[in-house]
């Protein structure tokens, strides 16, 4: 019994651990959704991005290894009006044709407790790079896994609504943004864990 203690046991939940780790890899970005919401003149507002790509490589077992990068097309912003897609598009705001893209790139996740985990990085708009923390809920059903959550920023830190829209009282300067994130598995393989050997 001692020797099934020691040796055996520990092997068998050591096989076990690795036939079912997974890395979920493959991000659908056409059933995921990234949006916002804001208060203008004190009136609760939402809007999204309609265009952005992901990628990531998550193993609830390997969260040492687990890396998110995040480009957004500040173009494809949706409030909902022509006219105000432009003007957020324009110089005071965005200025999307100076810096197309906001970026979000991780640099570590922790878990909090059961399915709900924190993830850091740095979140760069029209050309500032701030920290950002973010806590992130992970559900997989099968091969599929959910990644949902939500940070907030001030606009103002960022240099976004500028002139004019500088007034806190017009649109705030807290905007909540929220990340809904379809990403498939694939079994994680010893290969992608260990460096490759080099032929001789």
């Amino acid at each position: 019994m001692t020797i099934i203690k020691k040796i055996i046991l520990p092997a068998l939940l050591l096989i076990a651990s690795q036939a079912q780790a997974v890395e979920y890899n493959q991000v659908q970005t056409n059933q995921s959704a990234l949006t916002f919401a804001y208060k203008q003149m004190g009136v609760a507002m939402d809007g999204k991005f309609n265009k952005f790509s992901a990628q990531i490589s998550f193993d609830p077992a390997r969260l040492a290894n687990a890396q998110a990068r995040i480009d957004v097309s500040l173009a494809s912003i949706d409030t909902g009006s022509a006219d105000a897609d432009e003007e957020v598009a324009g110089k005071l705001w965005f200025n999307a044709k100076t810096y197309p893209l906001a970026s979000f790139v991780s640099s570590g996740v922790k878990q909090l407790a059961g399915n709900r985990y924190q993830a850091t990085g740095k979140l760069s708009i029209k050309g500032k790079t701030l920290d950002i923390v973010a806590p992130v809920t992970f559900q997989s059903d099968g091969l599929k896994g959910l990644f949902d959550g939500s940070f907030n920023i001030k606009r103002t830190a960022f240099g976004i609504g500028t002139g004019e829209w500088a007034d806190l009282g017009t649109v705030a300067d807290d905007i909540q943004i929220m990340f809904h994130l379809v990403v498939i598995a694939s079994p994680a393989s010893s290969s992608s864990t260990q460096p490759a050997r080099k032929k001789p």
